[in-house]
């Protein structure tokens, strides 16, 4: 194949073996998809990329998953396991020309026999006209695509793009990845000069990102330490505030439910408390602004819809400003949702209306209020019978929207607290103005 392509590099069409010189994560790349750790999900058995790979045929796909969880050496194995030559480009370096370049170079090798497994690295930095001009080479199968990304499919890339690949999410690293891929460092290297708090703390700091925590445990291999240095220590070498993750008293899960439990309870000084604990000990801010929207949502919803909207701002906030500015944004946003009126009414309403629509899926909506785009359909009745709300008295005209074998169900019960209450109050009046409540 080499001989087919001499303008490539050969470790386009097999593994590249990774000098003795180069990073450790280079050096750690696993050699099977078996070896690719925390995303068993997708290469497993039952996963979508396992079941792809025991069959032997690969379809274009978009990789999700945030940095330093295996997209680039998924991708690099997929090829290898069912035998397709290897051809990368990363979005941040590369335009038409490039894009063109490998799309010829594809034909020649469809034209020899051999398939193009073709990886975009950051894809979503292609522009959509450059997105487009994957498309016809997508479905004649000269490539198949693997597009990798950090930011939402759904925003990111064109819909036509998006309607050719399957979006595959990978998870972020837990612990047991991260310990898994340190005892693979010290299988190689030796043992880490750490105390158990220590590693336990460097593991905590990566954040679910493996190819971080590599390069930190090469950082400290390169400084040939001595004795082991123990959790303060090591915060002070890597000049990177390291949380102290004890599993017995102080661990990551016990300060984020120590602090979600305090927003819920309404006090906002033992919030402040909990979120000092883990922001001075080295959280990763964007985590615990994750965990501020969903509390927004979920213990308070619209009791104070304003809540949702803070933790949004705020994440934006510290965005623009980073640390240490932006993290007054955070205490902002943790100070509103522990003074805010509590609701979980939303919550327990998704849980119910998800529960029913598994239940009912396939009853048909009534069909007056089906939309009738062909003469076919409004002959069977679709649209027929329709009251439009707005010609209505209080533009409310108390029609039936449930399927015909399905009783009316009550999902969404709102609180008497906070602006659910006038919630509350405009499902009665409409209750009432249909001539009595309906529910189950």
């Amino acid at each position: 194949m080499t001989d087919l392509f001499p303008d490539e590099m050969p470790e386009q069409h097999a593994k590249a073996v990774p000098r003795d010189d180069a990073p450790l994560a280079d050096r750690l790349r696993p050699n099977s998809l078996a070896q690719v750790v925390g995303q068993a999900h997708l290469t497993g058995s039952d996963g979508a990329i396992g079941r792809m790979v025991a069959a032997g045929k690969l379809s274009s796909m978009i990789l999700w998953g945030p940095p330093g969880t295996g997209k680039t050496t998924t991708a690099r194995l997929l090829a290898n396991a069912v035998g397709m030559r290897f051809a990368s480009v990363s979005a941040v370096f590369s335009g038409v020309a490039d894009l063109k370049k490998e799309f010829a170079l594809a034909d020649r090798a469809a034209e020899a026999g051999q398939r193009t497994l073709l990886f975009v690295d950051e894809i979503h930095r292609f522009n959509r006209a450059q997105q487009d001009s994957f498309l016809p080479f997508v479905e004649r199968g000269t490539v198949t695509l693997i597009g990798a990304t950090t930011e939402n499919p759904s925003f990111a890339l064109n819909a036509a793009l998006l309607s050719r690949a399957q979006v595959l999410i990978l998870h972020r690293l837990d612990t047991a990845a991260l310990s898994e891929l340190l005892a693979r460092a010290e299988a190689l290297e030796g043992p880490l000069p750490l105390t158990a708090e220590a590693r336990s703390a460097l593991i905590a700091s990566a954040d679910g990102d493996g190819r971080f925590l590599l390069n930190q445990a090469e950082t400290l291999y390169a400084a040939r330490i001595g004795a082991p240095l123990d959790h303060a220590a090591l915060g002070q070498f890597l000049q990177r505030r390291v949380a102290v993750y004890d599993k017995d008293r102080d661990g990551h899960y016990n300060l984020i439910s120590a602090l979600h439990k305090s927003l819920r309870g309404s006090d906002p000084q033992a919030s402040l408390y909990y979120l000092a604990r883990m922001l001075t000990a080295g959280e990763e801010p964007l985590y615990v602004l994750r965990r501020l929207v969903r509390f927004a949502s979920e213990d308070i919803g619209l009791a104070d819809p304003q809540a949702l909207t803070q933790c949004l701002a705020a994440k934006d906030a510290y965005t623009f400003l980073g640390s240490p500015e932006g993290e007054l944004a955070i205490v902002q946003a943790c100070l509103y949702c522990a003074t805010a009126p509590k609701s979980n009414a939303a919550y327990a309403a998704q849980k119910s209306a998800w529960n029913g629509a598994r239940e009912t899926g396939s009853l048909l909506p009534p069909a007056n209020i089906l939309n009738a785009p062909t003469k076919l359909m409004k002959d069977i009745g679709y649209g027929k019978g329709y009251a439009y709300d707005h010609e209505s008295e209080d533009s409310f005209s108390g029609a039936n929207y449930w399927p015909e074998n399905m009783e009316p169900q009550i999902y969404y019960a709102p609180v008497e607290r906070g602006f659910e209450r006038k919630l509350r109050e405009r499902m009665e009046w409409w209750d009432r103005k249909r001539q009595g409540p309906r529910g189950a």
